[in-house]
């Protein structure tokens, strides 16, 4: 039997659309993980990065964030294998 909780998600309207980023850097201390996920400028005379988000967490979340997010991009591989 799972003790796994189901959880109602909420988003706010604002965040409905997201934001794209083509960047991240990852800051890690002894407190937090920080992820500032970003895009890069096309066509600027010196090379820029915007930053668009900045995730602050904790190092066990970012932990279980690692395994989800990897859990996620090997299950779209393994669909996109079988369509072969």
């Amino acid at each position: 039997m799972s003790d796994k909780k189901q959880y109602k998600v909420k988003l706010r309207e604002e965040l409905e659309a997201g934001v794209y980023s083509n960047a991240v850097s990852v800051h890690v201390n002894n407190n937090e993980v920080i992820l500032d996920m970003a895009y890069t400028m096309p066509n600027m005379p010196e090379p820029m990065i915007k930053i668009v988000s900045r995730v602050n967490m904790s190092h066990k979340t970012a932990e279980s964030f690692l395994n989800v997010l990897s859990n996620a991009i090997l299950d779209f591989k393994n669909k996109q294998k079988k369509k072969e």
